[in-house]
């Protein structure tokens, strides 16, 4: 049931339609990626394990790629200055993780019921970048 605009809260108690809610969300729904990125960042050699982990070589060169993704994608979502591109760049960056890091259809119990899990959680994710891309078309 949508809700109609003479329905809405009066605009002193709309948080929706403040800049700082709009920055908290953004930032909230980035979270993940740009945490993940200062982390790699600031252990660099912990992230070129983890990448060396999943057969991506050079381990460094994926790594500095991977941080520039997730701290450039989360900054420009953040930032709401080319959103759409931040989110695309986010997006293909986590469909991309399923089948590296993620591959629950090759794996045992219970590692593929858990790794499942996390499959779907990135698929909502993917779809709530879709729609920060659509949102700020």
């Amino acid at each position: 049931m949508a809700i109609a605009d003479n329905d809405r809260l009066p605009s002193r108690l709309d948080i929706f339609g403040t800049n700082w809610f709009g920055y908290l969300a953004r930032t909230a729904l980035t979270f993940m990626f740009w945490g993940s990125g200062l982390s790699k960042l600031l252990d660099f050699q912990g992230g070129m394990a983890e990448m060396a982990h999943f057969g991506l070589e050079p381990a460094v060169a994926f790594n500095i790629a991977v941080i520039i993704t997730q701290l450039g994608g989360s900054a420009l979502i953040i930032l709401n200055r080319h959103a759409w591109l931040g989110a695309g760049a986010l997006a293909v960056f986590t469909l991309l993780t399923i089948p590296i890091a993620h591959n629950f259809w090759a794996m045992e119990e219970p590692m593929k019921t858990f790794e499942f899990y996390v499959v779907t959680e990135h698929l909502s994710i993917v779809g709530a970048l879709m729609l920060v891309a659509w949102k700020c078309r």
